[in-house]
Protein backbone atom coordinates (compact mmCIF):
# COMPACT_ATOMS: atom_id res chain seq x y z
CA UNK A 1 0.00 0.00 0.00
CA UNK A 2 1.02 3.24 -0.88
CA UNK A 3 -0.47 6.46 0.64
CA UNK A 4 -0.69 10.06 -1.28
CA UNK A 5 -0.44 13.19 1.65
CA UNK A 6 -1.59 16.32 -0.11
CA UNK A 7 0.19 19.11 1.80
CA UNK A 8 3.41 18.70 3.63
CA UNK A 9 2.66 21.39 6.42
CA UNK A 10 2.92 19.85 10.21
CA UNK A 11 -0.28 17.61 9.37
CA UNK A 12 1.49 16.10 6.07
CA UNK A 13 4.58 15.46 7.82
CA UNK A 14 3.63 14.22 11.16
CA UNK A 15 1.41 11.41 9.25
CA UNK A 16 4.34 10.38 7.12
CA UNK A 17 6.52 9.75 9.78
CA UNK A 18 3.71 7.93 11.53
CA UNK A 19 3.07 5.87 8.43
CA UNK A 20 7.12 5.34 8.07
CA UNK A 21 7.46 3.99 11.60
CA UNK A 22 4.68 1.27 11.10
CA UNK A 23 6.20 0.30 7.83
CA UNK A 24 3.37 2.12 5.54
CA UNK A 25 4.81 3.74 2.44
CA UNK A 26 3.82 7.38 1.74
CA UNK A 27 5.05 9.96 -0.60
CA UNK A 28 4.16 13.88 0.56
CA UNK A 29 3.27 15.82 -2.43
CA UNK A 30 3.53 19.66 -1.03
CA UNK A 31 2.67 22.83 -3.37
CA UNK A 32 5.54 25.12 -2.37
CA UNK A 33 8.57 25.41 -4.29
CA UNK A 34 10.43 25.10 -1.13
CA UNK A 35 10.19 24.71 2.74
CA UNK A 36 10.57 27.70 4.47
CA UNK A 37 10.63 28.69 8.00
CA UNK A 38 7.12 30.84 7.92
CA UNK A 39 4.76 31.96 10.74
CA UNK A 40 5.28 32.95 13.88
CA UNK A 41 4.77 31.18 17.17
CA UNK A 42 3.23 28.53 18.21
CA UNK A 43 2.20 26.53 21.74
CA UNK A 44 2.59 22.57 21.80
CA UNK A 45 0.35 21.68 24.73
CA UNK A 46 1.32 18.41 26.33
CA UNK A 47 -0.56 16.39 24.48
CA UNK A 48 1.15 17.62 20.89
CA UNK A 49 4.12 17.45 22.71
CA UNK A 50 3.46 13.19 23.39
CA UNK A 51 2.57 12.77 19.71
CA UNK A 52 6.00 14.44 18.70
CA UNK A 53 8.09 12.87 21.61
CA UNK A 54 6.83 9.91 19.86
CA UNK A 55 8.03 10.30 16.56
CA UNK A 56 11.63 11.03 18.32
CA UNK A 57 11.32 15.18 17.88
CA UNK A 58 10.47 15.66 21.30
CA UNK A 59 13.54 17.10 22.78
CA UNK A 60 14.61 19.07 19.24
CA UNK A 61 11.30 21.28 19.96
CA UNK A 62 12.17 21.24 23.69
CA UNK A 63 15.47 22.59 23.19
CA UNK A 64 14.60 24.81 20.23
CA UNK A 65 11.52 26.76 22.24
CA UNK A 66 11.25 27.58 25.27
CA UNK A 67 9.14 25.59 27.99
CA UNK A 68 6.09 27.03 30.07
CA UNK A 69 6.19 26.85 33.44
CA UNK A 70 2.72 28.36 34.11
CA UNK A 71 0.01 29.96 32.51
CA UNK A 72 -1.78 33.81 33.37
CA UNK A 73 -4.78 35.38 33.08
CA UNK A 74 -4.89 39.55 33.36
CA UNK A 75 -7.68 42.23 32.71
CA UNK A 76 -6.10 44.98 30.54
CA UNK A 77 -5.58 46.99 33.42
CA UNK A 78 -2.74 44.39 33.76
CA UNK A 79 -4.52 42.79 37.42
CA UNK A 80 -4.04 38.89 37.52
CA UNK A 81 -7.11 37.21 37.46
CA UNK A 82 -5.79 33.39 37.35
CA UNK A 83 -2.53 31.35 37.07
CA UNK A 84 -1.72 28.25 37.00
CA UNK A 85 1.10 25.70 36.25
CA UNK A 86 1.80 24.53 32.78
CA UNK A 87 3.17 20.96 31.60
CA UNK A 88 5.99 18.99 33.44
CA UNK A 89 5.15 21.75 36.61
CA UNK A 90 1.15 20.89 36.38
CA UNK A 91 1.95 17.15 36.51
CA UNK A 92 2.16 16.19 32.87
CA UNK A 93 4.43 13.82 31.49
CA UNK A 94 5.20 15.75 28.75
CA UNK A 95 6.22 19.55 28.74
CA UNK A 96 4.60 22.18 27.29
CA UNK A 97 6.90 24.19 24.55
CA UNK A 98 6.53 28.00 22.58
CA UNK A 99 7.97 27.60 19.79
CA UNK A 100 8.55 29.56 16.43
CA UNK A 101 6.22 27.26 13.99
CA UNK A 102 8.91 27.72 11.30
CA UNK A 103 10.85 25.58 13.33
CA UNK A 104 8.77 23.34 14.33
CA UNK A 105 7.89 22.66 10.82
CA UNK A 106 11.65 22.24 9.71
CA UNK A 107 12.58 19.85 12.73
CA UNK A 108 9.50 17.51 11.20
CA UNK A 109 10.49 18.43 7.53
CA UNK A 110 14.04 17.18 8.06
CA UNK A 111 12.86 14.35 10.32
CA UNK A 112 10.70 13.36 7.16
CA UNK A 113 13.40 13.32 5.00
CA UNK A 114 15.86 11.52 7.10
CA UNK A 115 13.62 8.37 7.86
CA UNK A 116 11.33 8.38 4.46
CA UNK A 117 14.10 9.94 2.15
CA UNK A 118 14.26 13.34 0.53
CA UNK A 119 12.56 11.87 -2.90
CA UNK A 120 9.79 11.28 -0.37
CA UNK A 121 9.06 15.00 -0.38
CA UNK A 122 7.83 16.47 -3.87
CA UNK A 123 8.01 20.04 -3.33
CA UNK A 124 6.31 22.40 -5.97
CA UNK A 125 3.16 19.95 -6.58
CA UNK A 126 -0.37 21.84 -6.19
CA UNK A 127 -3.48 19.42 -6.13
CA UNK A 128 -6.45 20.70 -8.17
CA UNK A 129 -8.49 17.54 -7.93
CA UNK A 130 -9.02 13.98 -7.03
CA UNK A 131 -10.66 10.68 -8.91
CA UNK A 132 -10.68 7.41 -7.43
CA UNK A 133 -11.92 3.90 -8.67
CA UNK A 134 -11.87 0.46 -7.35
CA UNK A 135 -8.11 0.40 -7.46
CA UNK A 136 -7.14 3.21 -6.34
CA UNK A 137 -6.83 6.91 -6.51
CA UNK A 138 -5.45 9.64 -9.11
CA UNK A 139 -3.91 12.85 -7.90
CA UNK A 140 -4.28 15.68 -10.49
CA UNK A 141 -1.91 18.61 -10.33
CA UNK A 142 -1.55 22.09 -11.57
CA UNK A 143 0.66 21.77 -14.56
CA UNK A 144 2.28 18.46 -13.65
CA UNK A 145 1.84 14.95 -14.09
CA UNK A 146 -1.04 12.83 -12.27
CA UNK A 147 0.19 9.82 -10.01
CA UNK A 148 -1.71 7.14 -8.67
CA UNK A 149 -1.80 5.99 -5.24
CA UNK A 150 -3.93 3.55 -2.68
CA UNK A 151 -5.59 6.52 -0.88
CA UNK A 152 -5.18 9.92 -0.66
CA UNK A 153 -5.28 11.79 2.44
CA UNK A 154 -5.92 15.70 2.39
CA UNK A 155 -3.87 17.76 4.54
CA UNK A 156 -3.71 20.95 2.29
CA UNK A 157 -5.10 23.07 5.11
CA UNK A 158 -7.99 25.41 6.15
CA UNK A 159 -8.37 26.12 2.09
CA UNK A 160 -8.03 22.61 1.13
CA UNK A 161 -8.68 22.13 -2.50
CA UNK A 162 -9.58 18.55 -1.79
CA UNK A 163 -12.42 19.55 0.64
CA UNK A 164 -13.53 22.13 -1.87
CA UNK A 165 -14.22 19.38 -4.51
CA UNK A 166 -16.56 17.16 -1.45
CA UNK A 167 -18.06 20.31 -0.44
CA UNK A 168 -18.19 23.14 -3.32
CA UNK A 169 -20.37 25.55 -0.99
CA UNK A 170 -17.62 25.33 1.66
CA UNK A 171 -16.55 29.17 3.31
CA UNK A 172 -14.78 30.31 5.54
CA UNK A 173 -16.60 31.55 8.85
CA UNK A 174 -15.80 34.74 10.31
CA UNK A 175 -17.65 36.41 13.53
CA UNK A 176 -16.00 39.43 13.11
CA UNK A 177 -12.60 39.01 15.32
CA UNK A 178 -9.09 40.17 13.72
CA UNK A 179 -6.02 39.42 14.95
CA UNK A 180 -2.29 40.99 14.70
CA UNK A 181 0.32 38.53 15.45
CA UNK A 182 4.37 40.18 15.47
CA UNK A 183 7.69 39.14 17.62
CA UNK A 184 9.71 41.40 19.68
CA UNK A 185 13.25 40.94 20.95
CA UNK A 186 13.05 42.10 24.48
CA UNK A 187 14.04 41.46 28.16
CA UNK A 188 11.96 38.73 29.47
CA UNK A 189 8.57 39.14 31.23
CA UNK A 190 7.94 38.11 34.14
CA UNK A 191 9.79 34.63 34.73
CA UNK A 192 10.45 34.36 31.12
CA UNK A 193 8.53 30.97 31.44
CA UNK A 194 4.49 32.53 31.05
CA UNK A 195 2.14 32.19 29.15
CA UNK A 196 0.03 35.10 29.20
CA UNK A 197 -3.52 35.98 28.01
CA UNK A 198 -4.49 39.95 29.13
CA UNK A 199 -7.59 41.63 28.25
CA UNK A 200 -11.02 40.29 26.22
CA UNK A 201 -11.36 40.01 22.67
CA UNK A 202 -14.37 42.55 23.00
CA UNK A 203 -12.11 45.52 24.99
CA UNK A 204 -8.64 44.36 23.53
CA UNK A 205 -6.99 41.05 24.06
CA UNK A 206 -3.19 39.95 23.92
CA UNK A 207 -1.85 36.47 23.65
CA UNK A 208 2.15 37.05 24.50
CA UNK A 209 4.43 34.53 25.80
CA UNK A 210 8.19 33.74 24.59
CA UNK A 211 9.33 31.25 21.96
CA UNK A 212 13.11 31.97 21.78
CA UNK A 213 15.54 32.37 24.69
CA UNK A 214 18.98 34.00 24.84
CA UNK A 215 18.44 35.54 21.20
CA UNK A 216 21.42 37.84 20.93
CA UNK A 217 23.48 36.49 23.80
CA UNK A 218 22.27 39.66 25.79
CA UNK A 219 19.93 37.66 27.50
CA UNK A 220 17.08 38.75 25.12
CA UNK A 221 13.75 35.99 24.40
CA UNK A 222 11.56 36.63 21.31
CA UNK A 223 8.30 37.28 22.53
CA UNK A 224 5.27 35.87 20.39
CA UNK A 225 2.72 38.33 20.74
CA UNK A 226 -0.98 38.45 19.36
CA UNK A 227 -3.71 41.04 19.11
CA UNK A 228 -7.20 40.53 18.93
CA UNK A 229 -10.06 42.84 18.92
CA UNK A 230 -14.16 42.04 17.68
CA UNK A 231 -15.22 44.47 15.54
CA UNK A 232 -18.46 45.37 13.96
CA UNK A 233 -17.38 45.64 10.17
CA UNK A 234 -18.08 42.76 7.92
CA UNK A 235 -14.25 42.95 6.53
CA UNK A 236 -11.42 40.92 7.83
CA UNK A 237 -7.91 41.09 7.68
CA UNK A 238 -6.02 39.77 5.06
CA UNK A 239 -3.28 36.75 5.07
CA UNK A 240 -1.37 38.05 2.57
CA UNK A 241 -0.60 41.52 3.85
CA UNK A 242 2.07 42.84 6.53
CA UNK A 243 0.27 44.39 9.53
CA UNK A 244 -0.52 48.14 9.95
CA UNK A 245 0.13 49.65 13.63
CA UNK A 246 -2.23 52.39 12.68
CA UNK A 247 -4.75 49.34 12.35
CA UNK A 248 -4.68 48.39 16.15
CA UNK A 249 -2.14 50.23 18.25
CA UNK A 250 -4.30 52.94 19.63
CA UNK A 251 -6.14 50.23 21.73
CA UNK A 252 -2.90 48.92 23.37
CA UNK A 253 -0.87 52.39 23.61
CA UNK A 254 -2.03 53.19 27.29
CA UNK A 255 -1.38 49.37 28.66
CA UNK A 256 0.92 50.06 30.77
CA UNK A 257 1.73 47.76 33.48
CA UNK A 258 4.08 47.55 36.10
CA UNK A 259 5.58 44.09 33.98
CA UNK A 260 5.17 45.24 30.54
CA UNK A 261 4.78 48.37 28.33
CA UNK A 262 2.19 46.21 25.82
CA UNK A 263 2.28 49.56 23.50
CA UNK A 264 6.01 49.32 23.44
CA UNK A 265 6.38 45.89 22.90
CA UNK A 266 4.03 46.25 19.77
CA UNK A 267 5.89 49.20 18.25
CA UNK A 268 9.21 47.16 18.76
CA UNK A 269 8.34 44.27 16.98
CA UNK A 270 10.79 42.82 13.90
CA UNK A 271 7.52 41.83 11.87
CA UNK A 272 3.62 42.27 11.97
CA UNK A 273 1.37 39.89 10.28
CA UNK A 274 -2.26 40.64 9.88
CA UNK A 275 -4.90 37.69 10.14
CA UNK A 276 -8.56 36.97 10.26
CA UNK A 277 -9.70 35.20 13.00
CA UNK A 278 -11.83 32.27 11.25
CA UNK A 279 -12.55 28.84 11.47
CA UNK A 280 -15.08 26.40 9.52
CA UNK A 281 -18.39 25.27 10.21
CA UNK A 282 -18.02 21.14 11.85
CA UNK A 283 -18.74 18.29 9.20
CA UNK A 284 -19.52 15.10 9.89
CA UNK A 285 -18.06 13.33 7.18
CA UNK A 286 -14.28 13.39 6.23
CA UNK A 287 -13.93 10.20 4.64
CA UNK A 288 -14.82 9.57 0.45
CA UNK A 289 -14.14 6.41 -0.48
CA UNK A 290 -9.83 6.30 -0.85
CA UNK A 291 -9.62 9.75 0.12
CA UNK A 292 -10.02 11.35 3.37
CA UNK A 293 -9.62 14.91 5.07
CA UNK A 294 -6.96 15.94 8.45
CA UNK A 295 -5.98 18.16 9.68
CA UNK A 296 -6.97 21.89 9.37
CA UNK A 297 -8.33 20.49 6.11
CA UNK A 298 -10.79 18.42 8.25
CA UNK A 299 -11.24 21.33 11.32
CA UNK A 300 -9.77 24.42 10.86
CA UNK A 301 -10.57 25.85 14.42
CA UNK A 302 -9.80 29.14 15.61
CA UNK A 303 -6.30 29.57 17.01
CA UNK A 304 -7.66 30.11 20.41
CA UNK A 305 -6.41 27.05 22.40
CA UNK A 306 -3.00 26.13 21.40
CA UNK A 307 -5.01 23.06 19.67
CA UNK A 308 -4.81 23.10 16.08
CA UNK A 309 -0.84 21.39 15.80
CA UNK A 310 -2.39 19.20 18.67
CA UNK A 311 -5.34 17.99 16.73
CA UNK A 312 -3.32 17.31 13.76
CA UNK A 313 -0.96 15.12 15.19
CA UNK A 314 -3.69 13.30 16.59
CA UNK A 315 -5.31 12.84 13.02
CA UNK A 316 -1.83 11.48 11.77
CA UNK A 317 -1.35 8.66 14.78
CA UNK A 318 -5.20 7.75 14.67
CA UNK A 319 -4.50 7.52 10.85
CA UNK A 320 -1.61 5.37 10.42
CA UNK A 321 -2.60 2.83 13.63
CA UNK A 322 -5.55 2.25 11.62
CA UNK A 323 -4.00 1.88 8.07
CA UNK A 324 -1.97 -0.58 9.68
CA UNK A 325 -5.15 -2.38 11.29
CA UNK A 326 -7.17 -2.78 8.29
CA UNK A 327 -6.77 -4.83 4.84
CA UNK A 328 -8.59 -2.49 3.21
CA UNK A 329 -7.87 0.84 3.43
CA UNK A 330 -11.19 2.29 3.04
CA UNK A 331 -12.29 0.76 6.13
CA UNK A 332 -9.74 2.49 7.83
CA UNK A 333 -10.61 5.46 6.56
CA UNK A 334 -13.97 5.47 7.37
CA UNK A 335 -12.79 4.21 11.22
CA UNK A 336 -10.75 7.24 11.44
CA UNK A 337 -13.39 9.66 10.84
CA UNK A 338 -15.69 7.52 13.29
CA UNK A 339 -12.85 7.80 15.81
CA UNK A 340 -12.22 11.85 15.20
CA UNK A 341 -14.57 13.82 13.81
CA UNK A 342 -16.96 13.95 16.24
CA UNK A 343 -14.23 14.70 19.21
CA UNK A 344 -12.29 17.30 16.72
CA UNK A 345 -16.05 18.58 16.09
CA UNK A 346 -16.14 19.57 20.19
CA UNK A 347 -12.90 21.07 19.88
CA UNK A 348 -13.84 23.58 17.04
CA UNK A 349 -16.89 24.73 19.46
CA UNK A 350 -15.39 25.23 22.57
CA UNK A 351 -12.95 27.22 20.87
CA UNK A 352 -15.62 29.63 19.17
CA UNK A 353 -17.71 29.60 22.60
CA UNK A 354 -16.02 28.56 25.46
CA UNK A 355 -11.98 28.90 24.70
CA UNK A 356 -9.60 29.12 27.68
CA UNK A 357 -10.20 33.13 27.79
CA UNK A 358 -13.21 32.58 28.25
CA UNK A 359 -11.92 33.57 31.85
CA UNK A 360 -10.84 36.83 31.06
CA UNK A 361 -14.38 38.01 29.30
CA UNK A 362 -16.34 36.20 32.61
CA UNK A 363 -13.95 38.24 34.72
CA UNK A 364 -14.53 41.54 32.77
CA UNK A 365 -18.54 40.89 32.42
CA UNK A 366 -18.60 40.30 36.19
CA UNK A 367 -16.42 43.29 37.39
CA UNK A 368 -17.53 45.93 34.87
CA UNK A 369 -14.58 46.38 32.80
CA UNK A 370 -12.40 48.16 35.28
CA UNK A 371 -10.31 47.41 37.97
CA UNK A 372 -10.79 45.48 41.26
CA UNK A 373 -9.63 45.54 44.58
CA UNK A 374 -11.07 41.87 45.59
CA UNK A 375 -11.84 39.30 42.92
CA UNK A 376 -12.94 36.87 45.15
CA UNK A 377 -16.15 39.12 45.80
CA UNK A 378 -17.05 38.37 42.49
CA UNK A 379 -15.72 34.97 41.44
CA UNK A 380 -13.22 32.80 43.32
CA UNK A 381 -10.17 31.01 42.36
CA UNK A 382 -11.73 27.48 42.23
CA UNK A 383 -14.37 28.70 40.21
CA UNK A 384 -11.86 30.33 37.67
CA UNK A 385 -10.11 26.49 37.93
CA UNK A 386 -12.91 24.94 37.09
CA UNK A 387 -13.47 26.88 33.94
CA UNK A 388 -10.11 26.23 32.50
CA UNK A 389 -9.98 22.53 33.93
CA UNK A 390 -13.22 22.03 31.43
CA UNK A 391 -11.73 23.30 28.24
CA UNK A 392 -8.96 20.91 28.74
CA UNK A 393 -11.29 17.82 29.17
CA UNK A 394 -13.08 18.62 26.02
CA UNK A 395 -9.46 19.38 24.28
CA UNK A 396 -8.39 16.33 25.46
CA UNK A 397 -5.36 17.08 27.38
CA UNK A 398 -6.47 17.14 31.04
CA UNK A 399 -3.93 15.97 33.37
CA UNK A 400 -5.42 12.31 32.90
CA UNK A 401 -5.64 12.05 29.20
CA UNK A 402 -2.16 12.69 28.58
CA UNK A 403 -0.23 9.81 29.14
CA UNK A 404 1.78 7.95 27.09
CA UNK A 405 1.15 5.96 24.06
CA UNK A 406 2.76 2.70 23.14
CA UNK A 407 3.28 2.76 19.14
Amino acid sequence: MEVAIIGGGICGLALALNLHKRGIASRIYERAPEIKPLGVGITLLPHAMREFTALGVGDLLLKAGIENRESAFFNRFGQLIYKEERGLFAGYQFPEVGIHRGTLHLILFEAAKTKLGSDAIVLDHECTSVEQDDNGVTIHFKDRDSVRADVAIACDGINSPIRKQFYPDDKLAFAGINTWRGVTRRKPILDGRTYMRVGSIFTGKMVIYPIVDNIDDEGRQLINWMAEIKGDSPLQNDWNKPGQLTDFLSIYENWRFDWLDVGQMIRDADQILEYPMVDKDPIDTWTFGRVTLAGDAAHPMYPRGSNGAAQAAIDARTLADLLRNHTDPRDALKAYEAERAQTAAKVVRTNREFPPDFINIKVEELVGDKPFENLDKFITQDELKALSDNYKRIAGFALSDVTPRNF
